[in-house]
């Protein structure tokens, strides 16, 4: 069984970042990477569960609501994984969201 609890473990951390970050420091980018880095998960998930089809975009709910629809995208892939596991996808996540974290200065 594929363990996923560094990519859960960092994307709880950077969603807690974002909550506690202010209102400034959101409006001058992190939202915007967080965001960015939900759809990339989010895309991911619905490749695995749905292989083949059109990916969905996970829209814009505002610089407040980012943290939260980053924690739904990161569980929904380790859902995903449940049934198609991949050590090298798991991997590229949890350096993904390194990347991110550092990227949105938080």
């Amino acid at each position: 069984m594929l363990d996923t609890t560094p990519l859960t473990a960092a994307t709880d951390r950077f969603a807690d970042r974002l909550r506690g970050a202010p209102q400034s420091r959101l409006q001058r980018g992190a939202a915007a990477a967080a965001l960015e880095l939900a759809r990339e998960l989010s895309v991911r998930a619905q490749r695995l569960e749905e292989a083949g089809g059109q990916p969905r975009i996970m829209p814009d709910a505002g610089v407040f609501a980012v943290a939260d629809q980053l924690t739904v995208a990161a569980a929904d892939l380790v859902e995903a994984w449940r049934t198609a596991p991949s050590e090298a996808e798991l991997d590229e996540a949890v350096r993904l969201v390194g990347r991110t974290v550092a990227a949105a200065g938080l």
